[in-house]
């Protein structure tokens, strides 16, 4: 195999890609998408919220309306002293939102509760209502048994209890941690490199089919090697990949930097974050006391600690290497696949066992997060075909380095043994036509290479 023939054909795979309009297209759409989906929940959450609703009430049991207090979201007015129905017949007129009708209590000491508008109730506006109720509801119950201080028993009864996790580094400090977010970040890796392995080696075998029946491969073939020809192939879009994947990154930093300094980023701070969602719980009529603490055990503060211990030198050392070996791996295959095929219609069969692996490597990788050190975890982090998408999915939570190095040293030896063979392939089927191809006749090719 020739250097510089290798050289020439990764360039024009590679120039050939990046000048087409759908590149430059998704390269510059997608990140466009990436950092409306980091926005855009941020801006809905403290932009979707009900405001300045006005309430008339009739409360025929008695017990609810006096614990209905203002806020920013509804103010209450008591009509109890008048008909329901004639209430209902103006309240809309008279610039209420929403009538709130409350039956007497019943035997079982409950109540049914109605409430009308013109424009049907958001779900924040009904649970909002119906918690206030039930708590209007739980008080008069622990006041009709007649024991001195049951309220307050009852809220020392209470338990919630949060679990703090830290990590002991070597120096004997401790850092709290989020499992939640270990989680978060394997999810995302692993699906990634998923996408990207299957997506990429599918756009080879794609090249592949289209030079062979177009009769172009013929030309080429005449010029350089078949394995040139091959290995060029795979490693130029290999080029285009990791390009397209560091562009995606600076462009969605800068668009996600730049639309939340537009925005203002004052307005997601923790403080803002902490003051919304004690609001929230306010009005839905949570103990305070235990959203604060819940606020204070999951707040950003923890999650900005345990971002803060991830080795992200490793996390992207590990996806690059991870991606390049899998991607290598599996693109050798599907080139091999294209070469013995005439149209994307017969590669079905023949890609069924290629496929198979990276299933199983994307279902055992989304679930890993509940047990990283587990048996089957361990092994599909060291089977080369499972290992660039299990291993990256365990990276967050800590692997030994022996465990790196075996895999990644498993995952580069199955690529050569593999490459080695789909080229004995690639060299026989690329000029084979009329005949649509079996395993028989792969395993044929195999020997003959």
């Amino acid at each position: 195999m020739k250097l510089r023939n290798l050289n020439i054909v990764i360039a024009r795979e590679y120039l050939t890609r990046v000048k087409k309009k759908s590149f430059l297209l998704i390269t510059f759409l997608a990140p466009i998408f990436l950092a409306a989906v980091a926005v855009l929940p941020s801006v809905i959450m403290f932009m979707t919220e009900d405001k300045g609703k006005k309430v008339a009430v009739v409360d025929e049991s008695g017990i609810v309306m006096q614990t209905l207090t203002d806020n920013k979201t509804m103010s209450y007015e008591d009509f109890s002293q008048q008909p329901l129905d004639s209430v209902k017949a103006c309240f809309s007129k008279e610039g209420f939102d929403i009538l709130l009708s409350i039956s007497p209590l019943d035997s079982s000491k409950t109540v049914s509760v109605s409430a009308y508008s013109e424009k049907p109730l958001s779900v924040d506006m009904k649970d909002a209502i119906a918690s206030r109720v039930n708590d209007a509801l739980e008080d008069y119950r622990i006041e009709s048994y007649g024991v001195d201080g049951l309220k307050d028993i009852m809220e020392d009864v209470k338990s919630d209890i949060y679990v703090s996790t830290y990590t002991v580094t070597e120096d004997g400090q401790e850092k709290i941690t989020s499992s939640e977010v270990y989680m978060g970040i394997s999810l995302v890796l692993s699906m990634i490199i998923y996408m990207f392995i299957a997506m990429f080696s599918g756009m080879v075998m794609q090249s592949v089919i289209e030079e062979k029946a177009s009769r172009v491969v013929e030309v080429l073939v005449s010029s350089v090697k078949a394995t040139e020809l091959m290995f060029g192939k795979i490693i130029g879009v290999a080029c285009v990949a990791l390009t397209q994947f560091f562009l995606w990154i600076v462009l969605t930093a800068v668009l996600v930097v730049g639309a939340s300094a537009f925005i203002g980023i004052e307005q997601f701070g923790p403080e803002m974050a902490q003051e919304k969602a004690q609001e929230m719980m306010q009005v839905s009529g949570v103990d305070m006391h235990q959203m604060t603490a819940a606020v204070e055990n999951t707040g950003l503060e923890v999650v900005f600690s345990t971002l803060g211990q991830l080795n992200f030198g490793q996390l992207i050392l590990g996806f690059v290497i991870y991606f390049v070996l899998g991607y290598l791996l599996y693109a050798s295959f599907f080139a091999a696949i294209g070469s013995a095929v005439e149209n994307e219609a017969d590669t079905s069969q023949l890609q069924m066992p290629v496929t198979i692996p990276l299933l199983i490597a994307f279902f055992i990788a989304f679930y890993a997060f509940k047990a990283p050190d587990s048996p089957i975890v361990f092994w599909g982090s060291m089977i080369p075909f499972t290992s660039p998408i299990v291993m990256l999915a365990r990276i967050p939570f800590g692997v030994p380095a022996w465990e790196l190095v075996l895999s990644i040293a498993l995952l580069a030896g199955t690529f050569v043994l593999c490459g080695w063979a789909s080229a004995k392939i690639y060299k026989i089927g690329i000029l084979m036509f009329g005949k649509k191809t079996t395993f028989k006749d792969l395993w044929k090719w195999l020997r003959q290479g």
